[in-house]
């Protein structure tokens, strides 16, 4: 659907019928739903990719996921997926392409926009990012002094920090142990103190990742590891054996020190969120080395092929995007909980974060129109089980509805007596006593007193999807990661807005820029800021 033919989305016909079915679906309870239909458990899921999704405990019937379908379809998600596929300029606020699917296309694949093979272009990368991870790893890059690397600190700033650090995090088990790896992002000058505290300057590789190499966080904190390394090693020279970069500025590259050769690009088409698997991803492949980060690529790529090729009704993220989309708009959920029932996903919860709420927070459709729906959710969550001893409490028995997604895997990685066993114990029963509670009578039944009674009763009634998996692989990871990605796109296709641009993020870095100065004079700044700003820089100054 192009935006000058854009249908409002309130005025859309199954938008219509939707409004009418919540009205009738409202009250109906989840211990309903399947009384009524043993079967539900096992049609209510889809496939793909390795990853095995539960649906059934959602707030639906099959009158719903239809009116989705409809919903789907009357808002042209096949047609913009195929336009994201071929490379059409969909991100309209800033005239670019979306392909961050080319980055995960074999190398037998091709696809050519503006007359360039992109596929072509990704995999000269890829080759240049394996060859300069296979000699650090085997030891024939060696430092300033002779030494081998031993420690890789990424330095970079959302995309280029959140997703090379849950990779890291999410894919442990296959690194190397005998590498040190850390990320830097934050300007705070204690996370580079602590990066830094107790290594060896010439035992250290600093990749840093900016494309404009101007960053301003990440410049800060790239120049005061140059300042670091030269503190210790003394010779300008050391630069290029310490330092690579993951830019497209070869002059400022050039001028910091970095020899050119040991730089890698990526395009104006690769959103920072959506960049982990291009040369955003070098300490990932550092970590679990070029075979394993092909493997993650693999995943990525069969979910996009899943993506695009499934029906929609057998569509992984279809599905969960039309699910967002009706908690939100119609049940008017504000969050949504993604917990990961392992501790290598930890820092999942946290990069899903960037990618849901700067693709989907936005308050204007592609034509410039103020939106008539909610958009973006707040995603948060965190590893189970430690959730289920905090915040677990509210979503059981508190007043707001905040659909869950629960991860897990059916083998583990670190076999150990029964832990496994009873992780996953804790995923199923945690979607059971979200779906059904417990009732006043079934309280009752089990002796419970009277007045203790209502505390101790369980509403239920709260969705969740299961989302399942064998074992936690890099292949799998990519399929995790990519079926987030599109679920995202599916709800942005829904609410007719832009998940590619993130124009959010550039007003509070453009009056940072102006305070800067202001903070750091000598003399008394002539202050222009609100009353609350203008106090707030004076008091910052008199504790300086």
């Amino acid at each position: 659907m192009s935006t000058t033919t854009m249908i409002p989305l309130r005025t859309r016909p199954a938008w219509r019928a939707l409004e009418t079915h919540y009205e009738e679906l409202d009250k109906v309870h989840l211990r309903d739903l399947f009384a009524g239909d043993p079967g539900r458990g096992e049609r209510l899921t889809a496939e793909g990719a390795g990853l095995y999704l539960d649906y059934s405990k959602n707030r639906i019937t099959d009158e719903t996921v239809a009116l989705l379908l409809q919903l789907a379809e009357e808002s042209g998600l096949s047609e913009r997926t195929e336009a994201m596929f071929r490379g059409d300029r969909i991100n309209v606020s800033e005239n670019r392409s979306v392909l961050h699917v080319a980055l995960r296309m074999p190398k037998s694949e091709s696809l050519v926009v503006d007359g360039v093979d992109v596929v072509a272009e990704v995999h000269g990368v890829l080759d240049r990012m394996s060859a300069l991870a296979d000699r650090i790893r085997s030891g024939e890059w060696t430092g300033h002094t002779g030494k081998p690397i031993r420690n890789v600190i990424n330095i970079g700033i959302g995309g280029s920090d959140l997703g090379p650090v849950m990779a890291y995090e999410a894919l442990r088990h296959y690194s190397r142990r005998d590498l040190v790896f850390r990320f830097v992002s934050n300007v705070d000058s204690t996370d580079f103190a602590e990066a830094t505290r107790d290594l060896a300057a010439d035992e250290t590789l600093f990749v840093i990742s900016s494309k404009t190499f101007t960053t301003l966080e990440t410049m800060t904190n790239a120049r005061t590891a140059r300042e670091w390394a030269l503190a210790a090693l003394g010779d300008e020279s050391a630069i290029a054996k310490h330092f690579v970069a993951v830019s497209t500025n070869a002059e400022e590259v050039s001028k910091f020190g970095i020899d050119t050769d040991n730089m890698f690009g990526f395009w104006d088409w690769v959103g920072g969120r959506y960049s982990m698997d291009s040369a955003i991803g070098l300490s990932t492949m550092i970590a679990v080395g070029p075979g394993a980060f092909r493997e993650l690529l693999a995943g990525f790529h069969e979910l996009d092929v899943h993506f695009r090729t499934t029906p929609l009704q057998r569509n992984l993220p279809v599905l969960m995007g039309l699910l967002a989309v009706w908690y939100g708009d119609f049940f008017d959920a504000q969050t949504v909980g993604v917990m990961p029932y392992s501790q290598y996903l930890k820092r999942f919860p946290a990069y899903l974060q960037q990618l849901t709420m700067e693709s989907n927070g936005k308050h204007v459709t592609l034509d410039g129109r103020a939106v008539d729906s909610q958009t973006g959710a707040v995603y948060w969550g965190e590893p189970g089980t430690n959730g289920q001893h905090s915040f677990y409490q509210l979503i059981h028995q508190g007043t707001k509805l905040i659909p869950v997604d629960l991860i897990g895997f059916g083998r583990t990685l670190n076999p150990i007596r029964d832990h496994h066993d009873l992780l996953m114990s804790n995923v199923f029963a945690q979607a059971e006593a979200l779906a059904f509670g417990k009732t006043d009578a079934e309280v009752r039944a089990e002796g419970t007193p009277e007045a203790i009674v209502p505390h101790r009763v369980f509403e239920g009634n709260r969705p969740s999807n299961v989302i399942l998996a064998e074992k936690l692989t890099p292949h799998t990871l990519g399929a995790l990661i990519a079926l987030y990605e599109h679920s995202v796109f599916t709800q942005g296709t829904i609410w007719g807005i832009d998940s590619f641009d993130q124009w959010g993020v550039e007003l509070g870095k453009v009056l940072a820029k102006r305070i800067i100065p202001e903070l750091e004079s000598i003399d008394e700044p002539d202050l222009r800021h609100d009353s609350s700003t203008n106090a707030l820089i004076r008091r910052y100054r008199a504790m300086r």
